[in-house]
């Protein structure tokens, strides 16, 4: 008998995706959204982000930074560090093969961002109830949407894991801004709670920013090499 005369068992088609069960694609479509989150550390964030309002809490129950531009100072800078924690969020381990591959992948990096700044709003919020807060949870929730645009947006140059970098820089700014009293729509941490204009550059930084993380993933930080998977 020779190798020619071998006959390979036949291999039986695959189901159509019609005939896969609904619960199963549910459960498929569940883990893939969870195994995404976890390499990109999502758990450890919303740890973070619990910290981030637990910090906020004692900052106004306990006042410890109270009196003029304090008071605004303090929660700006709590809000921008979890603005930064929802850029950090978009790195990922597999780099350049995960970018190639997965039809899925701007869906479940636009739920995540969208989740996370929600998550991130309502966490602050929850460490102040009771509390007084400078602005409220209007422009609490503005900072955090126009800052984490800040760090989305820059992520597709720096890469997630520098992309705290920007929001810091514009933590700075928008402090020099608070000193000088300028009044500028894009200094919106340092604007009314129902500004107008700052709401629009607020919104409009995180709308670039989160299109920005849908359809392009972060750049160059992001890259790694695939041994870090």
């Amino acid at each position: 008998m020779t190798a020619a005369e071998v006959k390979a068992p036949p291999v039986p088609p695959a189901p159509p995706a019609a005939s896969v069960p609904t619960a199963g694609r549910l459960a498929a479509g569940a883990r893939l959204a969870w195994l995404h989150q976890r390499s990109r550390r999502a758990p450890a964030a919303l740890l973070a982000l619990a910290l981030c309002g637990g910090a906020l809490r004692a900052v106004q129950l306990w006042h410890l930074m109270s009196g003029g531009a304090l008071e605004q100072q303090g929660p700006m800078v709590i809000e921008t560090g979890a603005a930064a924690l929802i850029a950090i969020t978009t790195h990922s381990p597999f780099g350049e093969a995960e970018r190639a591959t997965g039809r899925w992948l701007p869906y479940l990096r636009l739920g995540a961002a969208l989740a996370l700044t929600g998550i991130a709003i309502g966490a602050l919020q929850l460490g102040v109830t009771g509390v007084s807060l400078s602005g409220g949870v209007l422009m609490l929730a503005r900072n955090v949407i126009g800052i984490a645009g800040i760090g989305l947006l820059s992520s597709l140059i720096t890469g997630g894991l520098l992309a705290w970098i920007p929001p810091l820089g514009y933590l700075g700014f928008a402090e020099y801004a608070l000193n000088e009293t300028w009044r500028n729509p894009w200094t919106w941490p340092v604007r009314p709670p129902a500004d107008r204009g700052a709401w629009i550059c607020a919104a409009g930084v995180f709308a670039i920013g989160l299109a920005t993380v849908t359809f392009r993933a972060p750049g160059p930080a992001s890259s790694t090499t695939a041994s870090e998977a």
